[in-house]
């Protein structure tokens, strides 16, 4: 997954903003973390900060490599164990962090160390400064919190009792290394443990997998990957802590329906909602991230919804004051396609051949789609809106001048001396080409959670308010009737992002999959066969800014004329920092953002009015040339 990559990207060129719309508060970015010892900041001036990290950057390569290598190679010795009696992998059951420093070098471990914590220093420098510098201007705790994380983001822990269960008991079975070392020497296990059961969508007999809870659910994905925790430091600066703050975690593994069937997952988000509300006097601020947007938008149909929610159509205007989008998929992910089709996507693509070798003797292509499809919840990001969001055989929204292939042409075949005969598909033919490789089981389970479509008129709008499967689809249902509430879209811009791909007949007999990406085929804009185009690295920028700046601006998706606001962001990746540092527009790591943060707490301390559109991208363009039209 790229983002478990290292990144040392250059820095990305944009646009000038306009004098209107500066990007908040970026001297903080730069301020040092407060000394215990000291009650005042020391600065740490910005030439010998990077001066002390590009004397380290040789060095710090070197042992991630030597890292890296040391995993692959335990990783490599467990694929060949299964036929090699020489190497015993119940040794390594018990092996961890500890036992590993025991017989390395005594010298290699503390420059190790040493390493680590100047790692440490480089990536912390900014850590609650976003906060203190708000807390200076008087922004303070105003409305409670409530954060909605993306797919990656949560835990996913056992609490099975049965046999096979016992010794991943409250251990997390995603995100974590548990998880790496059952990949390892439990695959079967793992497979069958994080693989919803294809009759119901929910867990399968004797295992129970349950999404972790609280701040611990989100902050990290594996210890020392923060997620939202940089968010959390900076709203503890200004006086968050768990009595007006939460997390809404949820298994993102299911369908959405099943949140509610097995885990009661909207009936709490709401209780939650309205006990954070009744409490402080204060209506809510919603926070979501890249799928958990999807997952709060069918929470705004659902919490109304007669039979479900029962809220009434006033719910949402009495209970929640602000919805702050951060990097939402409103309109799906290309890249989920190649994922539940042939199991694979731009991180797989571009491996090298060694580790494509090694990938595949672990985790098959078709394992991999397998897995995908074995969590309906991937599904709900297959993109919405067909032929009219996305492009047809000869046009797209998004082309740019003296583009040879329209990106409309979303899977792409260029073998012409294949056995069988293969046409090139739209987004639109994408979806029934995967149903036509896949079980029955799959294609129920999809057909009757989700719609895909676009509704053109009020009357069609307002019927599929009524329709649970219509609820993910910000194209056939509207907003909340909340004249009061204010969404805010923040989301990245400038990073290359997967848009289309040149697909090949799978031709290797051990392989159970159709089609395969065409991973030799480089041009121009396409890299191992994947095309790129526009948005944060996984979303692309017609999923993240089409309905924030035109769609919901149509009277039949939002009727009560709820206020939205969008505040791109550039990515300008500090080259000598892992993540990208305070300025990157990264899909994940964007969530430790400077800016970002600043403008979270603007909203969560009452400041949201301050904030003015910023929009760099060529979004508004390309939003023109969407093919839907309001026909009020």
């Amino acid at each position: 997954m790229s983002f478990l990559r290292r990144r040392f990207g250059g820095k990305t060129p944009t646009p000038t903003s306009t004098p209107n719309s500066p990007e908040p508060s970026a001297e903080p970015s730069r301020e040092a973390t407060p000394d215990d010892k000291a009650n005042e900041i020391t600065v740490v001036p910005k030439p010998k900060l990077q001066k002390l990290k590009a004397s380290r950057q040789s060095k710090r390569r070197t042992l991630w490599i030597f890292g890296l290598g040391g995993l692959f190679g335990i990783a490599v010795a467990a694929f060949f164990a299964q036929s090699n009696d020489m190497i015993d992998l119940s040794s390594l059951e018990n092996m961890n962090m500890a036992s590993l420093l025991e017989v390395l070098p005594a010298g290699l471990v503390r420059d190790a160390q040493q390493l680590q914590k100047h790692e440490r220093d480089a990536v912390n420098y900014d850590s609650f400064a976003v906060g203190m510098h708000a807390r200076s201007q008087g922004i303070q705790a105003t409305h409670p919190v409530i954060m909605i994380p993306g797919v990656i983001s949560t835990g996913l822990e056992s609490w099975g009792t049965e046999q096979e269960s016992l010794q991943y008991f409250r251990k997390r079975l995603w995100g974590s290394w548990t998880m790496m070392r059952a990949l390892v020497l439990d695959k079967a296990g793992w497979k069958r443990h994080i693989m919803l059961d294809t009759e119901t969508g929910l867990d399968p007999p004797g295992v129970k997998l349950r999404a972790a809870q609280g701040f611990d659910a989100a902050d990290f994905f594996i210890t020392g990957y923060w997620i939202w925790n940089k968010i959390l430091e900076n709203l503890a600066t200004i006086g968050y802590d768990p009595t007006n703050a939460f997390t809404a975690a949820y298994d993102w593994r299911m369908t959405y329906l099943n949140y509610e069937i097995r885990d009661q997952y909207f009936t709490r988000l709401k209780s939650h909602i309205e006990l954070a509300v009744r409490v402080s006097n204060k209506k809510a601020v919603l926070l979501s991230h890249s799928m958990g947007s999807q997952v709060l938008y069918y929470f705004l149909h659902w919490v109304e919804a007669k039979g479900y929610g029962d809220g009434g159509p006033h719910w949402v205007d009495t209970y929640i004051d602000s919805w702050i989008n951060i990097s939402g998929c409103m309109l799906g992910a290309v890249k989920s396609v190649p994922a539940v089709l042939s199991g694979e996507m731009k991180d797989t693509a571009q491996l090298n051949a060694f580790a494509v070798y090694g990938l595949e003797k672990f985790l098959s292509r078709h394992e991999r789609a397998e897995i995908f499809r074995a969590m309906p919840g991937i599904s709900s990001m297959l993109p919405i809106g067909g032929d009219a969001v996305w492009g047809n055989e000869t046009w797209a929204p998004d082309d740019q001048p003296g583009q040879d292939t329209s990106f409309g042409n979303f899977i792409r075949f260029r073998d012409v001396n294949s056995t069988h005969q293969f046409k090139n598909l739209t987004v639109s033919d994408s979806l029934p080409y995967i149903f036509n490789h896949s079980q029955q089981w799959y294609i129920d389970m999809i057909k009757s959670s989700y719609s895909y479509g676009v509704a053109h008129t009020k009357k069609e709008v307002e019927a599929n308010q009524l329709i649970h499967q219509k609820w993910l689809n910000p194209l056939e249902t509207r907003l909340p009737l909340a004249p009061n509430l204010k969404i805010y879209c923040f989301y990245g811009i400038g990073k290359e992002t997967e848009r289309a791909y040149y697909y090949r007949e799978d031709s290797d007999p051990m392989s159970k999959t159709n089609v395969t990406i065409e991973t030799g085929f480089s041009n121009g804009k396409t890299d191992h066969g994947v095309v790129l185009g526009e948005g944060d690295g996984t979303v692309n920028l017609l999923s993240a800014g089409y309905m924030c700046t035109k769609g919901w601006k149509m009277k039949r998706y939002n009727p009560a004329g709820v206020q939205i606001k969008t505040f791109e962001m550039p990515h300008e990746p500090d080259r000598f920092s892992p993540r990208g540092g305070p300025n990157t527009g990264d899909h994940v790591d964007i969530l430790g953002r400077s800016s970002l943060n600043d403008l979270i707490l603007r909203v969560a301390g009452g400041r949201g009015e301050l904030i003015e559109e910023n929009i760099q991208s060529n979004i508004l363009r390309y939003a023109e040339n969407v093919q839907i039209f309001d026909k009020e």
